[in-house]
């Protein structure tokens, strides 16, 4: 059955640092020095906004699952979503560990996060390997607020436990025997309005490196416009929500031509910016916008 979505997006990035340190993960992990058998994971989390008041996610644990042997992840999907909710098929693999990570379990609000802000959600050491997927598990006290009103958001089908699938392609060695990559949780695919008031989570989620892909900035007033903001081309769309003042960014653009569209409230105009080229590891850096009514 296809669900109509109803939401505005919300990207929920997740920044993962990886290089060598010692096996402890119940304590910090930077203060901890490296060894041969071990590797050192930290999670940061920053998002690109959706159209709420408050996006309220309750993240209770973050594991990883390291392969100790050979692997060859490079036949996964090239779509761009490779999550799924866990159905407990990598609990019990030759060669796989599952590894859990130290995090500030408790309910983010993912909207203090948009315009490229980080947060750090978690650290920890794990066993030396190839780090194939990502579990996150998910709460039961999540929610969103929209126009004041708080509305349950709950999980589809009761799930806890989303799975996120890598390849060794997706990590960025961006020093020696370190390595990261970004996790983008598009709430336009994730967050479905299944009849009024009544929002169920099904994540959609997409694996990005920084220098592989573009970014786009700009500013846009004023703020009684209340604009939000359509970064669309042919295969993709992402949106942002200005800060007050209406700096506004978005990253994990794949290369390509796109259009910038506005959407006004208040009396104010909406307007369109067509052909703009986004270059992958570059910031595209717009002209101020003021709408008029």
């Amino acid at each position: 059955m296809q669900l109509q979505l109803r939401a505005w997006p919300l990207a929920l990035v997740a920044l993962l640092l990886m290089g060598l340190c010692a096996c402890n993960k119940n304590e910090s992990a930077a203060g901890n020095a490296p060894d041969a058998n071990h590797q050192k994971l930290n999670i940061y989390l920053s998002d690109d906004p959706a159209y709420f008041d408050a996006v309220n996610l309750d993240i209770r644990a973050v594991e990883v699952l390291v392969d100790t042997c050979t692997t060859d992840s490079s036949q996964l999907s090239n779509q761009p979503n490779r999550c799924g909710w866990d159905n407990g098929q990598w609990d019990h693999q030759h060669c796989t560990v599952w590894d859990t990570l130290a995090i500030r379990a408790g309910v983010y609000n993912l909207l203090d996060l948009r315009n490229g802000t980080d947060t750090l959600l978690g650290d920890g050491n794990v066993i030396k390997g190839d780090v194939t997927r990502i579990r996150i598990t998910i709460g039961d006290n999540n929610s969103l607020v929209k126009d004041s009103v708080t509305y349950p958001l709950y999980t589809w089908s009761g799930q806890h436990k989303v799975i996120i699938n890598l390849r060794r392609s997706d990590w960025e060695n961006f020093s020696s025997g370190s390595y990261r990559l970004w996790l983008d949780f598009d709430v336009n695919h994730s967050v479905l309005e299944i009849f009024r008031g009544h929002f169920i989570l099904n994540p959609f989620i997409r694996v990005f490196i920084p220098n592989q892909f573009g970014s786009i900035s700009g500013n846009v007033g004023p703020d009684a416009a209340q604009p939000v903001i359509s970064l669309y081309g042919a295969t993709d769309t992402l949106y942002a929500i200005p800060w007050r003042g209406g700096d506004f960014s978005i990253r994990g653009v794949t290369e390509g031509t796109y259009s910038l569209y506005v959407n006004a409230s208040n009396g104010y105009s909406d307007t369109t910016i067509a052909n703009i080229a986004i270059k992958g590891g570059e910031t595209t850096k717009l002209p101020k916008i003021t709408l008029h009514k």
